[in-house]
């Protein structure tokens, strides 16, 4: 679909727009960049407060994804007439609570009606050109760090189904509105070669960009990659989401996977995000540093989970 748009060839835009990359970065001057994203969904929790920052923090992640630092952003929201206003109240301020933990103001937006509630921002942040970190810059060579375990995208469709417990709902509510500002912070201070978020399209689905945009392979070990306990469970049970499925078909004959793989790490590896972590390119002299450095700055499940390879032809390899 994209490749039937006209191609947009501004100078100033200082990132390649056919990466998939997360957000535009366009120079205003020598020593100042714009960076935009945008990015709403319908809610995946019941509480509207904790949807409210999640969608929050799930839209600020592309920003600090580019290294950059967010200024201001505007709502989007998609409301139905038969809900409580109240409803969509605790959703905006759920909003505001997060963007002021991220130390952003929420300035205006725009609102509809629709048959299902859906909230989300569009996000201006700042970065001096030449500072921010691609997704198609991974070097053959480079370790690959995760900042955030996956199985989100299974937990909230069990959530859906009234099957997780409270404290699974929990512990999924708090690693979504966890913001990615501590990892960028990091990775900005320490260098890396590239970056990116995952999100909708998995684990394997964002590495998979930054390989093919990089020109580079990737092998990762399921044993390194951090996953919530609760969403194994839920995989063996079927319980896997619509998208999570999507992207398994979207990588045949891209991942090469090991025989002892079973099918529901498949899932896993391939499962839709909501606010993940962040995928970082790591030159293998630094990363034990960074990954030490994210530690210290409470990015508690970071994990180095791979390395990437150089070209080949089959892009990406998952061991045991």
């Amino acid at each position: 679909m994209l490749r039937q748009l006209p191609k947009v060839t501004d100078p100033n835009l200082l990132l390649r727009l056919d990466t998939a990359e997360d957000a535009a970065v366009y120079r205003l001057s020598a020593d100042l960049a714009l960076v935009q994203s945008v990015d709403f969904f319908p809610p995946m929790v019941d509480d509207p407060f904790d949807f409210g920052a999640v969608a929050c923090a799930n839209a600020v992640s592309d920003i600090y994804a580019k290294g950059a630092r967010p200024l201001i952003a505007l709502n989007i929201v998609c409301f139905p007439s038969n809900l409580p206003l109240e409803v969509l109240v605790e959703i905006l301020k759920g909003g505001m609570a997060k963007a002021a933990e991220a130390g952003f103001a929420i300035v205006g937006g725009h609102t509809i009606e629709d048959k299902e509630p859906k909230y989300g921002l569009a996000v201006t942040g700042v970065v001096a050109p030449g500072k921010q970190v691609a997704n198609y810059t991974a070097l053959p060579g480079d370790d690959l760090i995760l900042t955030k375990p996956l199985g989100i995208g299974i937990i909230t469709t069990a959530i859906k189904g009234g099957l997780a417990e409270e404290r699974t709902v929990a512990r999924a509510v708090a690693v979504m509105a966890t913001l990615n500002r501590a990892a960028s912070e990091v990775m900005v201070r320490e260098g890396v070669s590239a970056c990116t978020d995952v999100t909708g399209f998995g684990l394997l689905g964002h590495l998979r960009e930054m390989a093919e945009g990089s020109g580079v392979g990737a092998r990762v070990f399921l044993s390194r990659v951090p996953v919530l306990k609760e969403a194994w469970e839920f995989a063996r049970m079927g319980l896997v989401p619509g998208g999570t499925c999507r992207n398994l078909s979207s990588l045949e004959g891209v991942v090469a996977w090991d025989g002892s793989i079973p099918d529901e790490a498949k899932s896993v590896l391939a499962d839709a995000q909501t606010s993940g972590g962040l995928l970082m390119a790591v030159p293998r002299g630094k990363s034990q540093r960074l990954l030490a450095a994210l530690h210290a700055a409470g990015v508690a499940d970071a994990a180095i989970i791979g390395e990437v390879l150089a070209g080949a032809e089959v892009r990406i390899q998952v061991a045991p």
